[in-house]
């Protein structure tokens, strides 16, 4: 049933746009924000004609005051050029800089069914058989998308996708160890350069809808650029986007099924080498772009717990760095924590606190919650574990004082001191106490941000 709408509201906003993008008025329901998309918001309507047709649509919008015009503009031509292709891509409606009460550039689109939600495409035993090759299938439609004809793309930025990740990171001013390793790595190590092509940029699970035949859609085009295609079949591989599970392909399946699907498409096949810089370019690439969208909340351009707690993940993609590069450390256990002094508080102490309230969110607030309030439960579920990251870092053992040792072994004053030195080249990434020093910095964020994250020693 239709809803009224006050001038100026997002629903009517739709209304207005979708009737002239149709040629025929239409009245739609109330709009219903979902969850994800750090970056930009994503809404779905019903729509209903005056002929009795019903359709289902998705808005997608810049937040309202933060727009980038010509970024969607970009992402809309990114769209119809894969289309062209045979990619599968929701069917553009409309799109525009701006409009009363959508009041941001924006996409109007069909809405595509099918699932999206990585962990019920790794595990829902209804996926099985898709499953066994959506590995193959991923690579078979990014060769789709980069054989799509750039002539139209232009306004795609192009360029040197290291020189441009370095620029982010060092806007930060926040100098890490661990990214001028992989920096120093991938520049030393660097594969031939392929043509460009249009290179998606953030092809995962969660940017692609699928169902009991296959993929049925890819969104989120908004990082798109020109480039060496190989990018995103790295990126692909990031164990980021593995969302827990084994299989290095998205959690689902085998390199070697990702690169006879691209084969397929395209007749070629990268090298193993060619892949594993990529996948490496892809891991240090998410690490700098988590801290970058900490920053947005952290610098105060943008209030957001979600953009807050990536900042806590960060620690994430350090590990997994030195991690495909074989670089992890010997990592001396010996602890420096003082005993603790006793509390003037009464109990619960704070640690039992924070436990006490996650617990409950946890095991009682959460499953009240209906599939109505999916917003609400995606932010209960942040809030949940930056209550547990307090706790553990509550009750933690003070690595400080042995971390500050290791470095003055180095010559270096702090971690900002070794990542200088590292990135001028008068310390060695290849040397044992460098990675010592940099691996115990790196598991002691990680074992309170996410102590799950930590690989058994037998499958590192």
């Amino acid at each position: 049933m239709a809803v009224t709408h006050v001038p100026g509201s997002l629903g009517d906003g739709i209304r207005v746009v979708l009737s002239d993008a149709s040629g025929t008025e239409m009245t739609v329901g109330e709009p219903r924000q979902l969850t994800g998309g750090a970056s930009r918001q994503v809404w779905a309507v019903d729509a209903h004609s005056a002929d009795g047709r019903s359709l289902a649509v998705v808005l997608r919008r810049d937040p309202p005051g933060h727009g980038d015009a010509d970024r969607m503009r970009a992402e809309a031509a990114c769209l119809r050029a894969a289309s062209a292709a045979g990619v599968p891509v929701p069917g553009l409606l409309a799109s525009g800089d701006t409009a009363p009460g959508i009041d941001a550039p924006f996409l109007l689109m069909d809405k595509v069914d099918g699932e999206s939600i990585p962990r019920k495409l790794q595990r829902d035993p209804e996926l099985d058989e898709v499953r066994a090759h959506l590995a193959e299938d991923m690579g078979h439609v990014l060769g789709l998308i980069h054989q799509a004809d750039v002539d139209t793309l232009g306004m795609l930025d192009a360029g040197d996708p290291l020189d441009a990740i370095e620029a982010v990171y060092q806007g930060l001013e926040e100098p890490r160890p661990a990214v001028e390793v992989g920096l120093r790595w991938l520049r030393e190590h660097r594969p031939s350069k392929r043509p460009d092509a249009l290179v998606h940029g953030d092809f995962r699970l969660g940017n692609v809808l699928v169902d009991g035949t296959g993929i049925r859609g890819v969104l989120d085009w908004e990082l798109a650029h020109l480039g060496d295609p190989i990018e995103d079949l790295g990126w692909l591989c990031v164990r980021a986007w593995r969302f827990g599970a084994e299989p290095p392909v998205a959690g689902i399946g085998t390199r070697g099924q990702l690169l006879d699907g691209y084969a397929r498409a395209t007749g070629i096949r990268p090298s193993e080498s060619e892949l594993h810089w990529w996948e490496t370019f892809g891991t240090l690439r998410w690490l700098v772009l988590s801290r970058f969208q900490a920053e947005r909340h952290l610098g105060g351009a943008e209030r957001s717990i979600e953009l807050a707690a990536i900042g806590r993940r960060v620690c994430e993609s350090e590990y997994d760095l030195l991690l495909i590069l074989g670089l992890l450390g010997d990592i001396d256990r010996a602890q420096d924590a003082a005993p603790a002094a006793p509390s003037l508080h009464d109990r619960p102490s704070l640690p039992e606190i924070l436990e006490l309230v996650s617990g409950t969110l946890r095991d009682e607030v959460a499953p009240a919650l209906t599939d109505a309030h999916e917003r609400e439960r995606y932010l209960l579920r942040i809030c949940i574990n930056l209550l547990g990251i307090a706790g553990r870092e509550l009750g933690a053992d003070d690595r400080s004082g042995h971390l500050r040792d290791l470095l003055a072994g180095l010559g270096c004053a702090s971690e900002v001191d070794l990542a200088e030195r590292i990135r001028v080249g008068t310390l060695s990434y290849a040397d044992a106490g460098v990675r010592r020093a940099v691996s115990t910095a790196v598991l002691a964020r990680l074992s309170v941000a996410n102590p799950r994250h930590l690989l058994d020693p037998s499958r590192s």
